[in-house]
């Protein structure tokens, strides 16, 4: 399977490439296990979900402890038809069947739970497509009634769900409702942009 995010970090500052040369070295520790590539429009990340969203999440708190506003766009994905298979990619999230829905639901708030809390608190709003799958609103609904157990609900939008939170919570969750719902060989993808340090929270 072969799965990614295509993101772009926005520093609101006028050392805005200082912040983003700063924060990059966060993804030191996952470098061996991403493919990275970046051009003049965003960076390329590929490899396993479990490596994916803790590098996108240290990538951003890096940014965003700064102090200065930021803003994370991401295009996530998994099972694409259209990729070929990446070794690199291989994860034990999709191993074996998929399990019931309520089983999944459960799995996703205990790892929730033990998710790292970073002391940065940042804001987001996803939209989760689950794709050429029958039961596909099945899947959202599930992964919405987790969403509202997650701690990190604030509110549904059009188009898109709000989470706020502490951001090592925050990617864990996105991590979960990315992994958990659809099926294991399936093409799902998220619409994330996530945002810290907005002066318009003040």
């Amino acid at each position: 399977m072969f799965s990614g995010a295509q993101i772009s970090l926005y520093p609101m500052a006028d050392d805005f490439v200082g912040v983003i040369m700063s924060a990059l070295s966060a993804l030191a520790p996952y470098r061996e296990r991403l493919r990275i590539e970046t051009d003049d429009v965003s960076t390329l990340l590929v490899g396993p979900p479990e490596v994916l969203f803790p590098a996108m999440r240290d990538l951003f708190s890096a940014a965003a402890g700064t102090g200065v506003h930021c803003v994370l766009s991401a295009a996530i994905s998994r099972g694409c038809p259209g990729e070929p298979d990446d070794a690199i990619c291989q994860s034990t999230h999709f191993e074996g069947p998929s399990a019931p829905l309520a089983e999944r639901h459960a799995d996703a708030l205990a790892a929730v739970r033990g998710a790292p809390v970073l002391d940065v608190f940042s804001v987001a709003q996803f939209s989760l497509y689950v794709m050429g799958s029958g039961s596909h609103m099945d899947e959202i609904y599930g992964c919405i009634d987790f969403l509202k157990q997650s701690g990190t609900f604030e509110k549904s939008k059009h188009f898109a769900t709000k989470l706020s939170g502490d951001t090592g919570v925050l990617f864990a969750t996105l991590e979960q409702a990315f992994c958990r719902f659809g099926p294991p060989e399936g093409h799902v993808t998220i619409d994330l942009t996530a945002s810290a340090n907005s002066p318009s929270a003040r």
